[in-house]
């Protein structure tokens, strides 16, 4: 009987030891990952934190903590870039204001230096061409600020037809004032997609407006059964450096024209937040400037 109680002290001794060892070892991991997760925090990196553990509690946390630097990561990323194009934003809306009135100013001492009725009549319509590109160009500002502060748009089914259709009569006098005769191909099946009749609206007039701007003459629309809808015209007047950078937000191609590039940027917010894609291709032997427009399925009735 003596030997049975020794046995089991020996045996709650030995267990004792075990758990000692084992609760020393998780204090030990976890240590490790604190300091791991300290040097991630301080350190421009992608390394995850690497601590062997069998433990699946040690397992369920270092996988946690993974999960949140890189979402961590994300954030510094997006925080970093939103920084960059802020910084720019500044320095291309400076410069856009700055040309016009710079120009303002500088016709507004002509004027005062000359009594000729037909000099100061010249002056008078350039001051008035400077004074509309600053007024557009703080429009902009305004709609895109309103834009991006707006809460998605409430999706449902949207006759993609009807909503080109309508874009296309509304810009077509416009069109016709720069010599566009529009090439339109519309399939006769009715589409539907999941989007927002203003939203769509909005960027199909964006589209149109940019084609205006930039066309050479030319512009062919096209709505395919599918429901990939493309925007395509000549325009010699950009390069394929250009048009990668069409969409970011206040890029300027032509300064002089007012061109804030805040009407393919909204185009492009609003697609996306619609679930769709809008992109731009250029074909550099042909000049031919493609907007695809590709929009999510419609819900089922």
């Amino acid at each position: 009987m003596e030997y049975l109680w020794i046995a089991a002290i020996i045996l709650l001794v030995i267990l004792i030891l075990v758990e000692c060892i084992r609760i020393l070892l998780f204090k030990k991991s976890v240590r490790r990952i604190a300091d791991d997760f300290q040097k991630r925090l301080h350190t421009d990196t992608n390394t995850k934190i690497d601590v062997p553990a069998k433990d699946k509690d040690l397992v369920y946390l270092i996988t946690g903590l993974n999960e949140g630097l890189g979402d961590l990561r994300k954030e510094h990323l997006n925080y970093y870039q939103g920084d960059r194009e802020l910084k720019n934003a500044v320095t291309n809306i400076s410069h856009d204001l700055r040309t016009p009135l710079t120009a303002i100013v500088g016709y507004l001492d002509l004027m005062e230096t000359t009594e000729d009725p037909e000099k100061q009549k010249m002056y008078l319509k350039i001051l008035r061409e400077r004074t509309d590109m600053m007024r557009q160009l703080t429009e902009e500002l305004f709609k895109y600020s309103v834009i991006v502060s707006d809460e998605d748009p409430e999706l449902e089914n949207v006759y993609v037809n009807r909503i080109l259709e309508e874009a296309i009569s509304a810009y077509y006098v416009n069109l016709a004032e720069k010599g566009i005769e529009p090439d339109i191909q519309m399939t006769g099946k009715r589409i539907e997609r999941l989007g927002n009749d203003r939203a769509l609206a909005r960027v199909f007039s964006n589209l149109l407006q940019n084609v205006i701007r930039y066309s050479d003459g030319d512009l062919r629309i096209v709505l395919e059964d599918s429901g990939e809808i493309t925007f395509s015209n000549t325009a010699k007047k950009l390069s394929t450096v250009e048009v990668e950078q069409l969409f970011d937000r206040f890029y300027t191609v032509e300064v002089g024209r007012g061109s804030t590039g805040l009407g393919l940027s909204i185009a492009r917010t609003l697609v996306e937040r619609m679930g769709g894609s809008i992109t731009a291709d250029f074909a550099p032997e042909t000049s031919r400037l493609t907007m695809r427009i590709i929009l999510l399925p419609a819900k089922d009735h």
